[in-house]
């Protein structure tokens, strides 16, 4: 199964801060794992408390918040930070 991945406006802008480097790891993240498995909850950790529904993948000190639409097929691209900040 392909799942689609979407981006946020705001997810877009948090990425385009990033390095390039880091930039190139998630996007081909994104693209390379997470749009090619059948299921891409295998990839990620569940969020809980105020956070719960979304899941987070992790790339080296850089997290991905999405959020996993079964019924559509896509992965929404929620927020793309460092560790430290991305859960603020």
């Amino acid at each position: 199964m392909v799942w689609r991945v979407e981006w946020e406006d705001e997810a877009v802008k948090e990425l385009k801060k990033l390095d390039a480097r880091a930039q190139r790891s998630i996007v081909r993240f994104l693209r390379e794992k997470i749009a090619t498995e059948d299921d891409p909850r295998r990839f990620g950790d569940p969020l809980r408390k105020d956070l719960k529904g979304l899941w987070k993948y992790r790339i080296s000190d850089y997290r991905i918040i999405c959020s996993i639409e079964d019924k559509s097929v896509v992965v929404l691209v929620v927020r793309v930070g460092h560790r430290r900040n991305v859960y603020k």
